[in-house]
């Protein structure tokens, strides 16, 4: 299927599938935001309150190039597709704006500390009072209930809490993180499913509900059931760039780069034989099974690793390819944002940015009747208030009091 014939039937009067779905976000920096943004991405309308001082990621690294004052690429990532406005919520006028506008919207997304908008009255309980269907999204560390609840939660303390850090890593090596967010991404990733769940069910029966997402929790679900293995004493080992229940497949070097080669099935090592100079072990009983090769892993990372050390990567792929096996060269991002491929798939998008042409990774779903795009740069402070609040049926003399008195 070409992209054209994908796309045929594609609606360009709609933002996205949540089109005319309101979602009001007080979060900060990334697991909240992250959530904020799926729900932009797909078409609604998230109105993103901010204190006084801007959320903290609008001030941190890494800065987009030749932008001044410099422009935090985090923000200008997470917060695409949204609007912004001031409030003081520390203040009680704030606070009742807050709940002015809660009241009219779908879903509420926060991931302040346990607790904390519960004691501003601006908690699930509070808001229920003037919007019984509300949707209402609460990501923190650990969760709204449990032993740990009260403790602050960081992306790579959940990843080292929930056992994902022990077998990260080299077998002989120390514990190493990932070099992103999982543990954010993943919380904002379930905290936007459940609310898209939640909707539907909300719609069906008019009913809403609290979601409460740890991000402890989300790391564990996503682990491959090794929760559950190890509390049956299942041994997890650390494999480094190998697989408990296949072989060969590991991280292997060329002469100018690494490829990863992954033999799944029998039928893949059947073809791989040959390609590496050793047919007669394509139906050997050594070899022919995953189970025998289990047996013979080192001897098959040996060989490989002689076969691929010969080689450039290209010479490598391109021998690889023409027999349909299980690769990938090793790339670094700057070689993915130039491939064709990922071009075509509009993974990278451009918004104008205070004047400079910015580049967004694009949403990862394509859908042909409602398609995702990135719509919009990442708003300046408070851009949408004045806006926002007029809709709210604030008139300008309110709008100039509340701003006197710094609540806006």
């Amino acid at each position: 299927m070409n992209k054209a014939d994908f796309f045929a039937d594609a609606r360009a009067d709609l933002s996205g599938p949540l089109s005319g779905v309101t979602v009001l976000e007080a979060t900060t920096t990334w697991a909240g935001p992250m959530c904020g943004c799926l729900l932009a991405d797909l078409g609604a309308d998230v109105i993103k309150i901010e204190p006084p001082h801007g959320d903290v990621s609008r001030f941190l690294p890494p800065f987009v190039p030749g932008t001044n004052p410099p422009l935090s690429f985090m923000h200008a990532s997470v917060n695409r597709n949204k609007r912004s406005v001031v409030i003081d919520l520390r203040q009680e006028q704030g606070r009742d704006l807050f709940l002015k506008l809660a009241a009219e919207v779908d879903v509420i997304v926060e991931n302040f500390r346990p607790g904390k908008l519960d004691r501003r009255g601006l908690g699930y309980q509070g808001v229920k009072q003037i919007n019984p269907d509300i949707i209402y999204v609460s990501i923190s560390g650990f969760g709204q209930f449990g032993a740990y609840t009260h403790r602050a939660g960081y992306d790579v303390l959940a990843q080292a809490f929930s056992g994902f850090l022990s077998l990260s890593g080299e077998p002989a090596g120390e514990p190493v993180k990932p070099p992103t967010f999982l543990s954010d991404d993943l919380g904002g990733l379930h905290g936007a499913l459940a609310a898209v769940a939640a909707i539907r069910h909300r719609d069906r029966t008019g009913e809403g509900q609290y979601i409460d997402i740890a991000l402890l929790d989300s790391m564990l679900f996503q682990s491959n059931g090794n929760l559950a293995l190890a509390a049956m004493d299942v041994e997890l080992p650390r494999t480094g760039n190998e697989f408990v229940f296949n072989a060969p497949s590991n991280l292997y070097r060329c002469r100018d780069g690494y490829v990863m080669l992954v033999i799944l099935v029998d039928h893949h090592w059947k073809l791989l034989a040959p390609v590496i100079g050793r047919p007669e072990l394509a139906e050997h009983p050594h070899y022919a099974t995953i189970a025998a090769r289990l047996e013979r892993r080192d001897e098959l990372n040996r060989m490989l690793a002689q076969w691929f050390g010969q080689r450039t990567v290209e010479e490598a792929v391109d021998l690889l390819e023409d027999q349909g096996l299980a690769f990938a060269p090793v790339r670094t991002y700057a070689q993915s944002a130039q491939d064709p491929h990922v071009i075509e798939r509009d993974m990278l998008q451009t918004t104008e940015q205070d004047g400079t042409a910015l580049l967004h990774v694009g949403p990862a779903a394509k859908m042909s009747r409602t398609p995702l795009r990135v719509r919009s740069a990442a708003p300046a402070l408070g851009q949408h208030t004045e806006e926002v609040l007029e809709q709210l049926g604030i008139d300008a003399e309110e709008r100039q009091k509340l701003r006197g008195a710094k609540i806006i």
